[in-house]
C-alpha cells in the first residue's frame, strides 16, 4: 500500500461484515450486494494490503493471521466514526439520559431496577450522576431525584414517596438486638435519625452509647448489611433489602419521616423521548 492512501470504505465495510460473520453470502445480504460483489471486494482489498484476510474453503471461511489482526483496527475505526458523526450531528441525543440522585437512591432503589426500565425502552442509554449533597452536581440534569424536607427555590418537584423509618440489621444480628448497647450507625444531617427515633418511643440513648456517623445511607446501610451492628432505614432504601432477608427489622415501632424523595424536571431542559420514558417508568415504580 502506497504512502498515506487508505483503501475505499466499501472495501472495508465488506471486509468487516465478511469477518465477522466468517461469510460472503452474509455479508451479501447484510450489505444489500451480490455475493460476488463481496467477494471481489475482498480481493481487492486484500491486493492493496499485500496480504491475504481470508482462509477459504468450500463452505466456510477462516481468518488468516493478517485478517484477525487487521479486523479490530477496522472496527474501532467505524466505531469511532460512527460516534464522532453521532456527536456532531446531535442523533441519538434524545435516547440518551442524565439522572442526578442521591447516592444511597441510587445504589439501593435505581440500580436494582435498571433491568426492567431497560428492558422496557431497550434503545434507553442512562448516566446516572450520584450526589452526596443536594448542591455537589451542578448544572442540573435533565432529570433529578432529590431527597429532603424541601427543594430549594425555583425547582417545580413532584411528590414521589414519604413512608417510615426504623432500625434495622442483618439476620444474625436482630435475635438478641439492644440499641443501648449494640453498635449505632446513623446518616448524618436528617430528621430520619436514632435520636428522633428514640425520642418517639420515649427514650434516650444511655450515657456511653455513641453514634456512628456517615454522610450517606450506602455507608451506614452497608455497615448494618456486614452485621457491623444497626443502622436507621426507611422504606424506599431498605424495602427490597427486607424482602430478600438481607436486612431485618429488629424493633417494631416505626416513625413517620420527615424528608421525602421528590421527582424534578428543569425547566431549562426540554422534554425528549429518554425524560419520558424515564418519568413515565418511575411514576408507575412509585404508583403515581
Amino acid at each position: 500500500m502506497s504512502g498515506k492512501r487508505l483503501p475505499p470504505l466499501n472495501w472495508l465495510h465488506a471486509f468487516e461484515a465478511s469477518a465477522r460473520q466468517l461469510s460472503f453470502t452474509g455479508a451479501a445480504a447484510e450489505l444489500n450486494m451480490t455475493q460476488s460483489a463481496v467477494s471481489q471486494q475482498i480481493k481487492a482489498l486484500e491486493q492493496r494490503l499485500g496480504h491475504p484476510l481470508f482462509i477459504r474453503r468450500p463452505r466456510s471461511l477462516l481468518l488468516t493471521e493478517a485478517g484477525e489482526r487487521y479486523l479490530p483496527v477496522v472496527q474501532d475505526a467505524f466505531d469511532r466514526l460512527q460516534r464522532g458523526t453521532r456527536a456532531l450531528t446531535g442523533e441519538g441525543e434524545a435516547e440518551r439520559l442524565t439522572v442526578q440522585c442521591n447516592m444511597a437512591f441510587s445504589i439501593f432503589w435505581l440500580a436494582p431496577r435498571l433491568p426492567g426500565l431497560l428492558k422496557r425502552f431497550p434503545w434507553l442509554s442512562i448516566n446516572v450522576v450520584p450526589e452526596i449533597w443536594i448542591n455537589q452536581a451542578e448544572p442540573l440534569a435533565p432529570v433529578l431525584i432529590r431527597y429532603g424536607r424541601k427543594i430549594e427555590q425555583g425547582l417545580e418537584a413532584r411528590l414521589l414517596s414519604r413512608g417510615s423509618f426504623y432500625p434495622v440489621c442483618a439476620p444474625e444480628l436482630a435475635g438478641a438486638a439492644d440499641w443501648r448497647r449494640d453498635r449505632l450507625f446513623d446518616c448524618s444531617g436528617v430528621f430520619c435519625c436514632w435520636e428522633n427515633w428514640l425520642a418517639d418511643q420515649g427514650e434516650q440513648l444511655p450515657p456511653g452509647q455513641n453514634i456512628n456517623l456517615a454522610s450517606t445511607y450506602s455507608i451506614t446501610l452497608s455497615a448494618a448489611l456486614h452485621g457491623a451492628g444497626l443502622a436507621m432505614g426507611h422504606d424506599v432504601l431498605v424495602s427490597d433489602l427486607l424482602q430478600s432477608g438481607q436486612l431485618v427489622r429488629p424493633f417494631a415501632p416505626e416513625v413517620r419521616m420527615q424528608e421525602a424523595y421528590y421527582l424534578i424536571q428543569p425547566a431549562r431542559h426540554s422534554q425528549t423521548r429518554a425524560s419520558q420514558a424515564f418519568v413515565s417508568w418511575i411514576e408507575e415504580e412509585f404508583g403515581l
